[in-house]
């Protein structure tokens, strides 16, 4: 079957399995067709490339010199992964925006980026935190969207190309052309399972503030967005992927209570007039994590690419501080090193 909906809002399509959240279940692998844009699905305007431009001519969007050698100072811990079996859920931070999930029986990567630099980036400030060779069989990968720095075709090639996929909304032509067979593509509300050794593990997409682009003239032309895992037992991971601060994350709350752990992004905030739509900084990723009701954070983006003005050491500095400051136990602020790991109390 295949369908195609031009409305800019998550369209109602029939075929899938409802459930009280309103979200649907949609097969594995469906092949569907998609509007040609989601320019619609834009929460605020984006920055201009004239902005842009300025802004990167100013210097505006690299660190000063003198704020890099905090650089050396990035909290790295490489170690092995955690045992975590049908019952347990582990993370571990790979660096960026990549996890390695460990739910339901599931090995579960969050948008892979093994590379050492990405199109347009100095090389990584610190090195991926968990060896390729390291991670067990890989499961299934969950991709937010598709700009470089979150999806990295290097490191999908190192997969077998039956390693199952779910991508937003428009992007499984990409992952079709470089010969993966198990993509599943998905709008905002929807959610497709996965079997496990303990049962079905539910990966729902939801909705965040941001865009795509991974070309010159393609704006937009897929969806964008954050996933919330859950295991058979019902642990709940929910993974942002890359976003600014807005309405969203309350409504995600509210449709998936009980997450108990939010992976949320601290990083490339400066210059804050130009980054605010589209990426929190400390404050808000905190204030996000209040809205949807999570038990915990997990702070991301940040410590691994150059991306933006502010110094390398800052995230962290700012998150713990506004996390102290919203009356949150220090405990359940998981600010882990690359290559850290945690496991969720059963």
């Amino acid at each position: 079957m295949t369908e195609r909906t031009d409305r800019t809002e998550p369209a109602d399509i029939a075929g899938g399995t409802g459930r009280a959240d309103g979200s649907r279940v949609r097969p594995l692998g469906e092949r569907r067709r998609w509007p040609r844009s989601f320019t619609g699905r834009l929460t605020a305007p984006l920055p201009g490339p004239l902005e842009m431009f300025r802004a990167a001519r100013s210097g505006a969007l690299r660190p000063p010199r003198e704020a890099m050698a905090q650089a050396a100072r990035l909290p790295v811990e490489p170690g092995p992964l955690p045992q975590a079996g049908p019952a347990r859920t582990a993370v571990t931070w790979a660096g960026h925006a990549s996890w390695v999930v460990r739910t339901g029986g599931l090995t579960v990567l969050t948008d892979p980026v093994w590379s050492r630099r990405i199109l347009g980036t100095p090389r990584r400030l610190t090195p991926v935190g968990v060896p390729w060779e390291d991670l067990p069989a890989v499961d299934a990968v969950v991709i937010s969207h598709n700009h470089y720095d979150h999806l990295d075709a290097p490191t999908l090639a190192r997969l077998p190309r039956d390693t199952p996929l779910f991508v937003p909304a428009g992007l499984g032509a990409w992952c079709r052309r470089r010969r993966f067979t198990r993509v599943t593509e998905l709008d905002w509300w929807e959610a497709a399972e996965l079997p496990g050794p303990a049962g079905p593990v539910r990966f729902d997409f939801v909705p965040a503030h941001h865009w795509s682009r991974r070309g010159i003239a393609d704006t937009c032309r897929s969806l964008w967005g954050g996933w919330v895992l859950t295991a058979p037992g019902g642990q709940r991971v929910y993974f942002a992927g890359d976003t600014g601060y807005g309405h969203w994350f309350a409504e995600i709350g509210r449709r998936h209570p009980g997450i108990d752990l939010a992976l949320l992004p601290i990083g490339a905030y400066a210059p804050r007039p130009l980054l605010t739509p589209v990426h929190t900084d400390p404050e808000e990723a905190v204030r996000a994590c209040g809205d949807l009701g999570a038990a915990r954070m997990a702070p991301m983006h940040w410590a691994t690419f150059t991306l933006s003005g502010e110094p390398p050491l800052e995230p962290l500095t700012r998150v713990r501080a506004a996390w102290s400051a919203a009356g949150r136990d220090a405990g359940d602020l998981w600010d882990l090193p690359v290559g850290g790991s945690r496991i969720l109390p059963p």
